[in-house]
């Protein structure tokens, strides 16, 4: 119950910041150079955040941990390749990259042991 609340607030968190500054999402994806920002801009931080409400949840959990994982697998391989960055800030852009990592981990927890007996799937799975 507690690695996936907040594994799922971790979502929730970051994808409620992009919703309240989408212009600053929008040109963070333009400086990635990543198309189709104006759709992207929109549609990324409200899948983020629903992600997180689900794990938090433990709503349709196990898609949940699968959507995180790959969520967080396309946003390591365009924000987080610290290999392209000045030295001075390939430190910071390293542990973006293994916090990414460990945050794949844990969406693959999830996705193996499921929601738990504290989860909406456990309350709908008793009906």
């Amino acid at each position: 119950l507690v690695g996936r609340v907040l594994l799922g607030f971790l979502l929730l968190a970051s994808g409620w910041g992009k919703i309240m500054n989408m212009a600053g999402f929008a040109g963070f994806l333009t400086n990635l150079g990543v198309p189709s920002v104006g759709f992207l801009s929109v549609v990324v931080p409200w899948a983020e955040f629903l992600i997180g409400v689900a794990l938090v949840l433990g709503l349709a959990t196990r898609y949940a941990a699968l959507a995180c994982f790959a969520f967080v697998a396309v946003a390591v391989a365009l924000a987080h390749r610290y290999w392209e960055f000045p030295a001075a800030q390939q430190t910071g852009q390293y542990l973006n990259f293994l916090k990414g990592l460990a945050i794949m981990g844990g969406a693959a927890l999830v996705f193996v042991t499921g929601a738990g007996r504290f989860s909406v799937d456990a309350v709908l799975a008793k009906r």
